[in-house]
């Protein structure tokens, strides 16, 4: 008989090779995990608003790209196709305003410089070679001194410096070119026509998950007063928690301040491309978005008060830790009042509802800053540096809530004029 071997395999080895394969796959799915979390954290810090108007200059120039691939598209606007995308890559914008206002600049100053542009172009072609030479010379530098001083006027650059920039060019052009007058008409609207096309592809592309600058304003300008709000608080808490520890460095985070004075520029330009933009949700015609830049314009104010408060906390001639607590009551209630105040302010806008908070001011708070102001004046300490600071503390706190007061008058005049709807407000 015979016999068969069967070998028998180390179980050593086996074990060794499964650790291994197993060691592998552990390693493997961590780098799997590992590479999903860190996609996960690249997608949070992208701004969603940013990604969805790259991706729809992306669909405006496929759209726009069109007349150039179709046959029969190309066949009728020719090389001057061109034209719409050069449109589209300039005018098209982040906030719909924004691009509706550089889309109607850029095609009222192309009219106006093409019809310009053909007069004195038409003019030159009928005075002879010497005569042509004087009239186009003549013609642009009286048409860009002009046009480049009326750049400079600020309501004139603050709303059409696009438009006028587009109108010098479009002048020389046509004016410089040199081709006879029937020409030029014929290859005026042609570049007029295609400039349509471009902006009218980026208006239908605008819409699909449309960016409003008046929301942008709208929002940004409520959350302000969240920030200053917070700061004011931070403010108070940290000085008297100098009081009780002397050694202890105020460590106030006054960021939301210097955002808020840092933002004139930019509220400024929502405002402007704001005006631009239709009747959007609950902002209609002729909304009243300079209220925006006055309220603005306190929120600064205040926000520049904050700044001078921290410095005046921070102050080594602040008053004795004693005389911090004889006015810590006071201060601490008026303290919560302003930021519950600006808070309250803040909701009005954000939600478009009317409050009372200036009768608020007037019914809670004269009592703690009569009392404030007693307290001052009571005050024996012989430190003159330590006096000086003290006041100059109250002073301070006296100034940000007339300063509140004030913005607490503005929010009620846009109520009024924006037509908020009425609110009752929980004392």
């Amino acid at each position: 008989m015979s016999s068969n071997v069967v070998p028998v395999p180390n179980e050593e080895n086996i074990i060794t090779i499964s650790q291994h394969d197993q060691n592998k796959l552990h390693k493997t799915k961590l780098s799997f995990i590992d590479i999903v979390s860190f996609l996960k954290e690249i997608i949070a810090k992208l701004d969603i608003k940013k990604v969805i108007h790259s991706v729809k200059i992306g669909i405006a120039l496929v759209l726009v790209s069109l007349l150039y691939l179709l046959d029969p598209l190309f066949q009728k606007v020719g090389q001057n196709a061109m034209w719409a995308i050069i449109t589209v890559i300039v005018v098209f914008e982040f906030f719909i305003g924004a691009t509706l206002s550089k889309g109607i600049n850029r095609a009222i100053g192309t009219v106006l410089g093409g019809g310009l542009g053909c007069l004195a172009a038409t003019l030159a072609d009928e005075s002879g070679e010497i005569g042509g030479a004087l009239v186009v010379g003549i013609s642009v530098t009286i048409i860009g001194v002009g046009a480049t001083y009326s750049r400079l006027i600020p309501s004139v650059k603050k709303k059409y410096d696009y438009g006028v920039l587009i109108f010098i060019l479009t002048f020389s052009l046509v004016v410089v070119s040199g081709v006879r007058a029937d020409k030029i008409m014929k290859l005026a609207g042609e570049r007029l026509s295609n400039i349509v096309m471009g902006f009218a592809v980026c208006i239908f592309t605008s819409f699909i998950y449309p960016i409003w600058a008046g929301d942008e304003l709208h929002f940004s300008t409520a959350t302000k007063f969240d920030k200053l709000a917070t700061s004011i608080q931070g403010c108070l808490e940290e000085y008297f928690v100098i009081a009780n520890d002397e050694e202890k460095k105020a460590t106030i985070d006054i960021s939301g301040c210097k955002s808020v004075m840092h933002s004139k520029s930019s509220d400024e330009s929502l405002a402007n491309f704001a005006k631009w933009e239709p009747w959007h949700g609950k902002f209609g015609f002729f909304y009243p978005w300079e209220k925006y830049l006055n309220i603005g314009e306190v929120l600064r104010e205040l926000a520049a008060m904050i700044i001078s408060f921290k410095g005046c906390i921070q102050s080594v001639r602040q008053s004795s830790p004693t005389e911090r607590d004889n006015i810590r009551e006071p201060c601490e209630k008026i303290g919560l009042s302003l930021a519950t105040i600006l808070m309250e302010l803040g909701d009005s806008i954000r939600d478009m509802k009317r409050c009372c908070a200036k009768s608020l001011i007037t019914q809670c708070m004269r009592e703690e800053l009569s009392l404030l102001v007693n307290l001052d004046n009571n005050n024996n300490s012989t430190d003159n540096e330590s006096t000086l600071g003290l006041a100059s503390f109250i002073f301070q706190i006296l100034e940000m809530v007339d300063k509140v007061e004030l913005l607490a008058t503005k929010v009620e005049e846009l109520g009024e004029i924006a037509h908020f709807h009425n609110k009752k407000l929980d004392v």
